[in-house]
């Protein structure tokens, strides 16, 4: 039996804790906490994740991905390097209706670049059926400036197909030849 982990990021209200609790197959432990002010770019989250979200799936081989989702605010950043030790890849969600999606995209894949070096990423954005813009092109466009070319599609953060072909597609770019039982 093997034991991956996966890590999602991205500004709060992506969408981490919500793809977290569509794989997941045991109740998904969480750390919310009251918001005590608005998101900048934002609407209003009654509660934050403040330390970490935690999920499993149980692969038919007895396999497990552990999934882990960061807390969203640059303040709780100390947990980034904590939960990103040890992982085998980076999600990173990107809320379309935020006020500035392509600089948060770039905001993160610069704080996760020496993780994104040693592992792989893939890209998920959210709420494209509410903001149209920016286009999945314009996110390809900035992300030249990293010089990655990681898989990035419209996501629903709550949709158990979406969020699993976006680790599939993460699994895939870690390694070509695999394959994924169903």
């Amino acid at each position: 039996m093997s034991n991956y982990k996966l890590i999602f990021t991205g500004p709060s209200g992506a969408g981490k804790s919500t793809a977290i609790a569509a794989l997941s197959d045991i109740p998904v432990v969480t750390t919310e906490a009251k918001a005590r002010e608005r998101n900048e770019g934002h609407r209003y989250k009654e509660t934050i994740t403040v330390a970490l979200d935690y999920g499993v799936i149980r692969l038919p081989n007895q396999d497990k991905i552990h999934l882990y989702g960061t807390p969203g605010q640059e303040r709780f950043n100390f947990m980034w390097d904590i939960l990103t030790e040890g992982g085998l890849g980076l999600i990173i969600l990107i809320d379309n209706a935020r006020a500035n999606p392509l600089d948060d995209l770039a905001f993160f894949v610069e704080k996760f670049a020496d993780f994104i070096q040693k592992t792989r990423v893939a890209i998920g954005i959210t709420r494209m059926d509410v903001h149209t813009k920016p286009r999945i092109a314009d996110y390809h466009e900035r992300l030249k400036k990293f010089n990655i070319k990681p898989p990035l599609f419209d996501v629903d953060a709550r949709s158990k197909r979406d969020v699993s072909l976006l680790i599939q597609a993460l699994m895939f770019s870690l390694d070509p030849c695999l394959r994924i039982q169903e």
